[in-house]
């Protein structure tokens, strides 16, 4: 199990915390569905000559984004915990209900946002592995690791993050950039 974001003292006071968030999952794949059957079920209607009225096709919206959101949000990969907490101490990371790890700003060679397919990726390499310290004692284990052509890279699925990964991207940009 992952440790909270809150048991972990914080190497410097400016902590600016990313953290996934399975409620705002959950209204935003809810708001596409909804949308989508919405504007889809009346021209099906049109088409096929079998209109049903307004409140059906809304309850069946209603219905079908309610399951399928759901399921979403507590499905294995969703119900992970992910956090990232950026400040002028470092980056602290824990991705899919790993150990947390620290790792100092000068010990970070890149940090790569990017999409694979319909996930956001963060992508931390360190410049060296010795240089990650686990933030509590007794942890053992990091983030997933995978292999990039800059070498190791530590990495955590950002697609449930809040704030965004956009507001990550710009943080990790202001102390990268120092």
């Amino acid at each position: 199990m992952s440790i909270a974001p809150e048991e972990v003292r914080a190497p410097a006071g400016d902590t600016v915390l990313f953290r996934s968030s399975p409620g705002r999952t959950f209204v935003m794949v809810f708001a596409v569905l909804m949308v989508a059957y919405l504007a889809v079920s009346p021209v099906i209607g049109w088409i096929s000559g079998d209109a049903d009225p307004w409140w059906v096709i809304a309850t069946q919206a209603m219905v079908i984004g309610v399951g399928a959101a759901g399921a979403y949000t507590v499905s294995a990969r969703a119900a992970l915990p992910t956090w990232v907490r950026v400040s002028s101490g470092g980056l602290e990371m824990a991705a899919q209900d790993s150990d947390p790890i620290l790792l100092d700003w000068a010990d970070i060679s890149a940090a790569v946002i990017h999409r694979e397919g319909l996930r956001t990726v963060l992508e931390v390499i360190p410049a060296d592995l010795d240089s990650v310290h686990p933030v509590q004692e007794g942890d053992t284990g990091g983030p997933a690791l995978t292999d990039t052509p800059r070498g190791p890279a530590f990495t955590a699925d950002l697609t449930q993050i809040w704030p965004s990964p956009r507001a990550l991207r710009r943080e990790l940009d202001r102390h990268l950039r120092r």
